[in-house]
């Protein structure tokens, strides 16, 4: 599957500067991101952009989601990374759905390893909270 076409030539201009290894595993969670978004009810439209010069999936009309943003892990050329915002509880929801499933990093990310299999359905379950995160009502 080769995904939706870039939309912003500076965003395909930084999945073109990551290393070969990095380049592939990130576009394949873009592909999931955008595939999630496709598949999940009342996520709208989702506009790619850079935010910190990070390729960000963000929702619009509705704005029904928290921003996704996915990159390299500075310092470690085998590792990428899907942050959402920090003061959500996305990464304690993944957490408590997925304990075994993910590497997590605070309440901000999800770790991968260029070397592991990535649990797509699991992932895909992530991201369309991630993107319905605000139509969603949330335990207080």
């Amino acid at each position: 599957m080769k995904g939706p076409a870039f939309s912003d030539p500076a965003v395909e201009a930084v999945f073109a500067a990551y290393p070969k290894a990095l380049r592939a595993p990130l576009l394949d969670l873009r592909r999931l991101i955008f595939a999630a978004a496709a598949e999940t009810e009342g996520v709208g439209e989702l506009i790619e952009t850079l935010k910190w010069r990070q390729p960000s999936y963000v929702t619009e009309r509705p704005k029904s989601g928290s921003t996704i943003r996915i990159d390299a892990v500075k310092g470690r050329d085998d590792h990428y990374a899907m942050y959402v915002h920090c003061q959500t509880t996305l990464v304690p929801t993944f957490r408590e759905l997925y304990p075994d499933d993910f590497t997590f990093e605070g309440k901000r990310a999800l770790i991968f390893s260029t070397k592991d299999k990535v649990p797509r359905e699991a992932l895909k379950h992530c991201i369309a909270l991630a993107l319905t995160y605000h139509s969603k009502p949330r335990k207080l």
